[in-house]
């Protein structure tokens, strides 16, 4: 399997940063399994941080600066390759997710970021932050927005999500914010660029029943997985622990209603929304 695609250290602040740690490294005579040892980590992973393609956390910059003897040059640098429009623990996925070919997720209360309307994005945020100012719900719509258009290529990446019934009864917002945010789900699969199936109440227990789960596959990395939590996330990159969960999320698609009777059903719901607006 190739390696990660290389970035360019002059248009890439974290692809400098890599480029810095494989100069101090070598310098120190260190292979990359020698300081993953060090580091607690693998040597791949020593590798992707060299190539830009993983962000350093910065736990591990202070345990560089300590190895390295760099004296705080990749606690500062981490410190201002932190910023970003997204929460700590979803940034690098976030990042992942741009870079991925393919995109599986299973959704188990809310619609996926990527498949979220302006309306029904300004809910989701407003209901978890009943206090912020409306500058700061629109900051947290736009870059979830901004997210979405990794879609408009119209092959990748290839998206296959699994919502659970209750994503579609859970009224998030009104009833014409449902009934638009399901519409548009439902126009998305009739163009045929994504896949979406619907696990139904009646499936059951299921082998997603602990949370969200997203896999990303990539052309030049190994997969990952994203375990999301409650204002926690978790994106994992060990080659066992991800194949285990690739096998739950095929566990899950094998419990859904096959993609027409799920888009059938999505239909169904969002005209029950419509006609409930109407009453209104």
């Amino acid at each position: 399997m190739p390696g990660p695609k290389k970035l360019d250290p002059a248009s890439s602040p974290r692809a400098l940063l890599g480029a810095e740690l494989r100069h101090r490294r070598e310098r120190a005579n260190l292979s990359q399994v020698d300081l993953g040892e060090l580091l607690y980590v693998s040597g791949s992973f020593i590798g992707w941080l060299e190539d830009g393609s993983r962000r350093m956390q910065m736990d591990q910059a202070l345990r560089l600066d300590d190895i390295l003897n760099a004296d705080g040059f990749f606690k500062r640098n981490c410190a201002a390759l932190k910023k970003s429009k997204y929460p700590d623990h979803f940034a690098e996925a976030a990042e992942a997710e741009a870079r991925a070919t393919e995109i599986k997720e299973y959704a188990p209360q809310l619609i996926p970021g990527l498949l979220q309307t302006e309306a029904y994005a300004r809910a989701v945020f407003r209901s978890g932050l009943p206090t912020a100012t409306e500058g700061k719900i629109d900051e947290l719509v736009a870059a979830r927005l901004e997210r979405a258009q990794i879609l408009a290529d119209p092959t990748m990446p290839m998206l296959w999500v699994v919502l659970d019934e209750s994503v579609l009864r859970r009224r998030v917002g009104s009833s014409d914010v449902m009934a638009a945010a399901l519409r548009h789900i439902a126009v998305l699969v009739q163009q045929r660029r994504i896949i979406v199936q619907v696990l139904p109440f009646d499936a059951g227990g299921h082998a997603a029943m602990g949370g969200g789960l997203k896999l990303m596959a990539f052309s030049d990395a190994p997969p990952l997985a994203y375990l999301d939590g409650l204002g926690a996330g978790q994106l994992l990159d060990d080659p066992g622990t991800v194949k285990d969960y690739e096998l739950t999320y095929d566990l899950v698609v094998a419990s859904a209603l096959s993609p027409a009777a799920s888009l059938a059903l999505i239909e169904s719901v969002a005209e029950d929304y419509e006609h409930e607006a109407q009453r209104f």
